[in-house]
């Protein structure tokens, strides 16, 4: 677990619930105190200072960020204060919806969540948007991709680390028959592995695949899956043997690298990533961002960003290391 850098005299949620309302008040807003307060609070604290906020203004702490921030920097500080089912909520509506479209985000968040955190973060939805998510993955994604989000987002999987190999075996064959054996694909019958099986599961077929057939089954979808139903299959099957490492190492820290490369920023990218993973794993995706490209995350945002969103930013990050 990333730890926040808290102030050492650790303030009370109304305390600082009356100091945002002062740096609300008067003719624009103190943004560098609404800065210092909320990116130095944790997940709990963030949600106490809310409900004190309420209790005191009864007014809406969201609704008032909204009015007085605007651009990234109010983007990033209402991702920030939501919790985690909401922030997967709004990602993928906002990935899903054609306006803003981003497929691969809202994707990379269904396919690399656990059922249970589907079933909360499904709750979220709808309770934020007043439709549920199958209606929304139905209307906005199509083909193959579609089905295997459908079929994800709705089936019950284990959730533990017991495997049965022969099972994983059969799984093998069957994925074998319905790819590389045959002349096009069968992907029927990779979306019911790939939805139906634990993690658990996926990585004993990929590792009996490999032993059977001398291919990563990672090495088969890129052969015979393309677009967005690759992208899916990769992230189950990456998440599957370790999500944490997959996460944090390989996968965001290309995805950081990607936002901040070439001509201009992917804002969206770098406040997606960025407040999302502070408070899972930020220091791992630090750590491998410094060793594949010698050059610390922290300079890297540092050097993309300007103003007030590069000192929230830079805050979340904690030190330059």
């Amino acid at each position: 677990m990333a730890t926040l850098n808290i102030p050492p005299a650790l303030a009370s949620p109304r305390d600082d619930a009356m100091q945002l309302h002062r740096a609300f008040k008067g003719f624009g807003c103190d943004t560098s105190v609404v800065i210092n307060i909320l990116a130095h609070r944790d997940a709990t604290q963030r949600m106490l200072i809310q409900q004190e906020y309420r209790t005191i203004y009864s007014e809406d702490l969201l609704k008032r960020l909204s009015s007085e921030l605007s651009g990234k920097l109010e983007i990033a500080i209402l991702l920030w204060m939501h919790d985690l089912p909401g922030r997967d909520a709004i990602i993928v509506r906002q990935g899903l919806l054609p306006d803003i479209s981003n497929i691969e985000a809202a994707t990379e968040v269904i396919c690399s969540r656990t059922p249970s955190q589907i079933q909360v973060f499904k709750q979220h939805y709808h309770a934020k948007f007043g439709v549920h998510l199958e209606h929304d993955i139905n209307l906005y994604t199509s083909g193959d991709h579609k089905k295997l989000l459908l079929a994800y987002a709705n089936t019950p999987r284990y959730e533990g680390r017991e495997v049965d190999n022969v099972m994983a075996q059969d799984d093998a064959k069957t994925l074998y028959k319905a790819g590389e054996k045959k002349l096009g694909t069968d992907e029927k019958t990779f979306i019911r592995v790939f939805s139906e099986r634990s993690g658990a599961h996926l990585a004993a077929v990929d590792y009996a695949y490999h032993n059977m057939y001398g291919k990563s089954l990672k090495k088969v979808i890129k052969g015979e899956t393309s677009g967005h139903f690759k992208h899916a299959l990769l992230t189950i099957l990456q998440c599957s043997e370790n999500p944490a490492k997959y996460f944090a190492k390989i996968y965001l820290s290309q995805v950081l690298r990607k936002a901040m490369k070439g001509l201009g920023t992917n804002d969206t990218t770098l406040i997606r990533v960025i407040v999302t993973r502070t408070e899972i794993d930020m220091q791992y995706i630090k750590a491998e961002y410094l060793k594949k490209y010698k050059k610390t995350l922290n300079d890297a945002v540092h050097s993309e960003t300007s103003g007030h969103y590069r000192t929230f930013l830079l805050s979340l990050l904690g030190p330059n290391q």
